[in-house]
């Protein structure tokens, strides 16, 4: 029979020598990674920027689906709320 303590170490050895195995697959898989990136050619690209919206219409948008939400959570209809602000928490 196997004493504890020799149970322990191996074990503890296992574990060990995974985690070695698994450190240099990820060291092989970034050399392989940046192999395969040097051969592209990243040449800068400009990024469109995208239009901003209206102030008021973003206010208008947000109260209606704060108001569809409560609708939703009380079972009532829109018609019978109303909101006098709102404030960001």
């Amino acid at each position: 029979m196997y004493s504890n303590l020799f149970v322990c170490l191996m074990g503890m050895g296992t574990v060990f020598v995974g985690l070695v195995c698994i450190v240099f697959l990820v060291k092989i898989m970034s050399a392989v990674c940046r192999s395969t990136e040097r051969g592209k050619d990243t040449a800068p690209t400009a990024v469109p920027v995208a239009p901003v919206p209206a102030a008021n219409s973003d206010k208008a948008a947000l109260m209606a689906a704060i108001a569809a939400a409560i609708a939703a959570d009380m079972g009532t209809d829109t018609a019978n709320i109303r909101i006098h602000s709102i404030k960001r928490v």
